[in-house]
């Protein structure tokens, strides 16, 4: 059996988080006033950083990959990676004891991989198996595992702890990402990052039009979408947001006083 080679995606995550733990303690003097963002300055800093990169990079290439990009096409390239993130979706399915819903997007699976020729049609929607999302991060917080202060990745975005440590999971589960050689992984990972970013452009034009703060606009979003998702489209009442709120508070983290 040939030794598998992770893509460069997994190694990416691997210096992020060695780049998170050389820094956040030196950005932790940085004023905030939401409990749940301790380290505001490091992560208005890194989105900055993140908004620049997909002005002048990213943004333009999905961009020209729309223009080129037949719309029945960029369906097609959709539909094979959300078919390929399906094996993770179902992993944690199982892990969060979901053994319905696993049965479904099992099923999904094999119906898109045959009869969807290997995902490019979604064929498993038009008989009521639609999509599930499922990753590790919901499985930890479905755990009880808080997710601890918002933290935004270099590269990656809006994040906690717990999810930097989901994506380095779920990354590690695609197979894709130990396809021979790292090469073919590597731009099936560029191809998939173009495709979502161009699937996402119209919802950035919302974000910078929607908000005075886009940093505070982006964080609450993220915070909003990752509680309705982890309870399964029925998030707590506010008494219980208020608890898991002092959760937050009793983290070992240093509040800064003072704003810049």
């Amino acid at each position: 059996m040939k030794k598998m080679t992770p893509n460069f995606r997994w190694y990416r995550c691997s210096a992020v988080a060695l780049s998170l733990t050389m820094g956040l303690a030196g950005c932790a003097s940085n004023a905030t006033h939401d409990p749940r963002d301790p380290w505001e300055g490091w992560n208005r800093n890194v989105q900055s950083f993140n908004d620049s990169l997909d002005d002048y990079f990213m943004k333009p290439i999905a961009k020209g990959y729309q223009v080129i990009t037949p719309s029945f096409v960029d369906r097609g390239i959709t539909n094979f990676f959300n078919n390929v993130d399906d094996i993770g979706v179902i992993a944690n399915d199982l892990l969060q004891l979901k053994f319905a819903q696993t049965g479904k997007d099992t099923g999904r699976f094999l119906i898109n991989t045959t009869a969807g020729l290997v995902g490019f049609v979604d064929v498993a929607s038009a008989v009521d198996l639609h999509k599930n999302n499922e990753d590790l991060d919901q499985t930890l917080g479905a755990w009880g595992i808080p997710s601890g202060p918002y933290l935004v990745l270099p590269l990656v975005g809006p994040s906690t702890p717990r999810g930097a440590v989901g994506l380095a999971g779920d990354t590690m589960s695609n197979p894709i990402n130990w396809v021979n050689p790292a090469a073919y992984a590597f731009g099936s990972g560029t191809l998939k990052t173009i495709d979502t970013r161009a699937d996402l452009l119209s919802a950035t034009k919302i974000a910078d039009e929607a908000s005075v703060d886009r940093y505070e606009f982006i964080r609450n979003a993220y915070f909003q979408d990752r509680n309705y998702k982890i309870h399964d489209g029925n998030p707590p009442a506010e008494d219980d947001m208020e608890q898991e709120l002092d959760e937050f508070e009793k983290l070992d983290v240093p509040f800064p006083t003072k704003t810049d």
